[in-house]
């Protein structure tokens, strides 16, 4: 199990919750409440499930796809530890994962 780590807009608010591996950062991020909306369903066709990484974690990632950094450069407020969360697999090596909501989320579901 990983535990994840979602650290809320205001950077201030912290959920942890445990993932098993193979899981879906996307997924795991809806079924604990976070504002990603992911309206593609997971299928890089838009950039609604944009989360920001530390730079640890960013360095635990296999590097994004060409078309996940050209969905990238449709999300607000990217950094250079950005990512879309329907493209992270939960990796079983990983004891933890800290996930950063950006300042600007598209959240067209209200949840």
């Amino acid at each position: 199990m990983t535990d994840i780590c979602f650290i809320a807009v205001n950077g201030s608010d912290r959920i942890t919750v445990k993932a098993n591996p193979g899981d879906n950062l996307l997924v795991v991020a809806q079924n604990c409440g976070q504002p990603l909306e992911g309206t593609c369903e997971g299928h890089m066709a838009c950039s609604t499930c944009h989360v920001i990484l530390t730079d640890e974690d960013f360095a635990k990632l296999p590097p994004a796809t060409e078309a996940e950094e050209d969905m990238l450069d449709f999300a607000a407020g990217v950094t250079r530890t950005s990512r879309l969360a329907c493209q992270i697999a939960i990796d079983g090596a990983w004891d933890q994962l800290t996930v950063r909501i950006p300042p600007v989320v598209r959240n067209m579901q209200g949840r």
